[in-house]
């Protein structure tokens, strides 16, 4: 990028509004993940017959540009030299994709703009910036999939306070709920100050009026909230990323310590679907053998058993639900405002002392499409270390992280989860899931900086055939992606760059994030995930830190889905 100056969308990228073609069926892999080398940078391999096609970077323009608030991936808040700083930008790091195709153009900043009716929505995960402020400096953007002026490519959905305060921190997950009229959007955080739910109509008032944010901090509570998608019936499933305290294994001190499940999947019920401010927020519990697999610890479950972090991390329990046996499972409600009322709690709290299910950070979670939401799944990142994983009992326990299936009808408080997908070396860390049919499931890792070098693999897309028996899933398995690493992402970057351009901040390796399968539909009956995607869906993902890249994926062949089980 030349200082002054950002670099324009390509003409590539105008070809995106929404015609391109759609993922076909994995058939090619790329053999191998891409080793991490100190201060190199590579190019991602796609496998043959798939291709990247650049939507945005960040280093383009916001349309409306507010205070430090000027680009996609970075803040205008760099300290000079000279002043005591290090010159360098934050980088705000796109996360979730949602595509979304709607009947007419919402609006936007730019009174009479045709914005076209294809767009990508983003949360921006960064939390604090240069000034080593507090964190509630994140931001929501749409990218206008069918505009080719970059001067009204990429517009920002939610203005700063005086201070420059946004009141969003480390936005992840996002989702369309056309039961209330809103997209939402997931923070990572805990306990009562940080993390939740926001809402934010999709239709611009008075055509340039930016919509109004609202917070379901009283209904839904406070969470290290990341995935989240609605159900028919207007409910909300979400995933919740709070990692565990290491715990020694009781029968090998001098093994790799694995770390206690410390995160839960949640069901939020409104009480009306429309509106999100009144509801009962339920998690998920596991049972075997009629005992349920809770946290014990401080907050945690008292179910007068004796049982501790250890019996949570190594027990028998845990080993159970990691056998890809189905066990038995059920919604079980941890806060209802009729009688809880609408103040704001901690939903990791609240969660655990009802005795719901710990799992190791869960992150994403989608539909299993064709089956009317019947069944969903989700994943757990594990521990993300070397250690933990080469320790089997720790690794037969879901330390390398894992998949599972829950078969729960939409109206039902009851019935079956089990385990899909086991990781391991090669296949570890799952973060972003999306569906390309009812069988074929998109990961992507996010293994971070201290697993890319400990086993010298950065992270990959890969695709996965869960109609297959558990054993069998990770052989079967194809690397859609072998991700690089972008010269901004290298720990030397900085020194690459010329002296006229200016320097951003390293916020570690790339890592594959918001990837997403769809037809962009709004409408309640087409809700992601009730339908297996059609031949026109599109596909997105973020090519997350360093430059900060969204691509949309493309391939040559058709689709040739399985058909749901």
């Amino acid at each position: 990028m030349i200082k002054g100056k950002l670099v324009a969308i390509t003409a590539a990228a105008a070809l995106l509004g929404g015609g391109a073609a759609a993922v076909a069926q994995i058939t090619g892999s790329v053999p191998d993940a891409q080793p991490r080398q100190e201060g190199v940078s590579l190019q991602n391999i796609v496998a043959p017959g798939y291709s990247q096609q650049e939507v945005a970077r960040g280093s383009n323009p916001l349309e409306n540009p507010i205070g430090q608030y000027k680009w996609y991936g970075y803040l205008d808040d760099a300290i000079p030299v000279a002043q005591g700083g290090s010159g360098e930008r934050t980088t705000t790091e796109a996360d979730i994709n949602t595509y979304l195709k709607t009947d007419q153009s919402p609006g936007g900043p730019t009174a009479g703009y045709d914005y076209g009716t294809h767009f990508l929505f983003q949360g921006h995960e960064n939390g604090k910036n240069n000034q080593n402020q507090d964190d509630f400096q994140a931001y929501l953007t749409r990218i206008n999939l069918d505009v080719t002026d970059p001067a009204h490519r990429i517009t920002l959905l939610n203005a700063p306070d005086q201070n420059g305060k946004t009141g969003l921190t480390r936005v992840d997950g996002s989702t369309w709920d056309p039961s209330n009229g809103e997209m939402l959007f997931t923070q990572e955080g805990s306990g009562t100050s940080t993390g939740g739910v926001v809402g934010t109509a999709l239709q611009w008032g008075s055509g340039t009026d930016m919509p109004a944010l609202h917070h379901y901090d009283g209904s839904i509570g406070k969470g290290g909230f990341e995935g989240i998608h609605p159900d028919g019936n207007g409910n909300l499933i979400l995933a919740e990323d709070i990692g565990g305290s290491s715990i020694t294994d009781p029968t090998d001190s001098s093994a790799g310590k694995a770390k206690q499940p410390n995160s839960f999947i949640y069901r939020y019920v409104p009480d009306s679907a429309d509106d999100l401010t009144r509801g009962k927020l339920q998690a998920l519990q596991v049972s075997i053998g009629g005992e349920a697999l809770a946290f014990h610890g401080t907050d945690g479950c008292q179910d007068g058993l004796g049982r501790n972090a250890a019996y949570d991390t190594y027990g028998p329990l845990i080993l159970a639900l990691h056998s890809g046996a189905e066990q038995q499972a059920q919604w079980v409600t941890v806060h209802d405002t009729a009688t809880d009322g609408t103040d704001v709690f901690n939903a990791n709290v609240a969660a655990k002392q009802h005795c719901a299910t710990p799992f190791k950070r869960p992150e994403n979670l989608n539909f299993v499409p064709g089956t009317d939401f019947g069944s969903f799944v989700f994943d757990a990142t594990g521990d993300t270390g070397k250690a933990a994983g080469l320790n089997p009992r720790a690794a037969a326990r879901g330390t390398w992280g894992a998949v599972y299936r829950a078969d729960i009808a939409a109206g039902d408080t009851s019935g079956t989860v089990r385990t899909i997908e086991l990781g391991d070396a090669d296949h570890a860390s799952l973060d972003n899931l999306t569906f390309l049919d009812a069988n074929t499931l998109l990961a992507g890792e996010d293994r971070g900086d201290s697993l890319h070098k400990e086993l010298n693999k950065l992270d990959s897309l890969w695709s996965f055939d869960i109609s297959l028996p558990l054993d069998q899933v990770n052989g079967d398995a194809k690397r859609l992606i072998a991700e690089g690493r972008d010269p901004q992402a290298t720990v030397d970057s900085h020194h690459l760059e010329a002296k006229d351009v200016p320097k951003f901040q390293n916020d570690g390796d790339n890592e594959v994030t918001g990837v997403t399968v769809s037809d962009g539909h709004v409408g309640l009956g087409n809700v992601q995930g009730k339908h297996v995607p059609s031949r026109a869906a599109r596909t997105f993902f973020t090519q997350q830190h360093g430059q900060n890249i969204t691509y949309q994926i493309l391939s040559d062949g058709a689709r040739a889905g399985r058909s749901a089980r």
